[in-house]
């Protein structure tokens, strides 16, 4: 599975709300929870708290080994 990031998309941090559409979760407190539980990487810059995009992967991966452990 691909994460669906534009291929012209070249940005390495990603902000909250472009992590909430690319990952589709539907809720900023989830992206958050995810964040401060250590499953979603992040920076910070400034105030704000971005994503990298590598981090994107690495959830996707993550969620996907998690699926493969329960079947």
């Amino acid at each position: 599975m691909t994460l669906a990031i534009p291929e012209d998309d070249a940005r390495l941090l990603y902000c909250v709300p472009d992590a909430m559409k690319f990952l589709s979760i539907k809720s900023k407190d989830t992206i958050y929870a995810l964040m401060r539980t250590g499953r979603l990487r992040s920076v910070k810059e400034g105030r704000a708290r971005k994503i990298p995009a590598s981090a994107l992967h690495e959830y996707v991966a993550l969620l996907e080994r998690e699926a493969g452990e329960q079947q």
